[in-house]
């Protein structure tokens, strides 16, 4: 076999594997693609419903809602908080044990299912500095005060 189709053989098949190799990687990683929302445009959206996803914002004054709810035989905490952009406000419930940084007026971000109105949270990430606001949130936390 010559050189020149020694060369365009390895070529021709390592593009191959490259191709194929990305698919996978992408097909695989399509499952774990969380979209991050505000509650406006999380409201606007209308095919979110039971996909996953990343809801920010501040937790509202006053809307923090706490009980102990017996399941499978185990007392578990429910809360159930509003988060605003201050142009719209989301309900989220959320079984489980909150942040130590978890507050009233403090950003928070929550992962879960958006379905029937209200937000179904699985994770609640509080925000870890007082200085720290997710750029999505600084922009309409800007739009809001003006």
């Amino acid at each position: 076999m010559k050189p020149k189709t020694k060369r365009l053989i390895t070529l021709s098949s390592s593009l191959f594997l490259f191709g194929v190799g990305c698919i996978i990687l992408f097909y695989n990683l399509r499952g774990n693609l969380v979209f991050f929302y505000s509650p406006t445009e999380l409201l606007e959206k209308s095919d979110i419903n039971s996909q996953k996803v990343r809801l920010g914002g501040m937790v509202k004054k006053e809307s923090i809602f706490k009980e102990m709810v017996l399941e499978d035989n185990f007392k578990i905490q429910k809360i159930t908080f509003v988060i605003t952009d201050f142009k719209n406000e989301i309900q989220v419930n959320y079984k489980g044990i909150l942040p130590d940084l978890f507050k009233e007026g403090q950003g928070v971000v929550v992962e879960g299912n958006y379905e029937d109105n209200s937000f179904n949270a699985i994770n609640v990430l509080a925000k870890h500095d007082e200085n720290y606001m997710p750029p999505e949130l600084k922009d309409l936390n800007l739009e809001a005060s003006n």
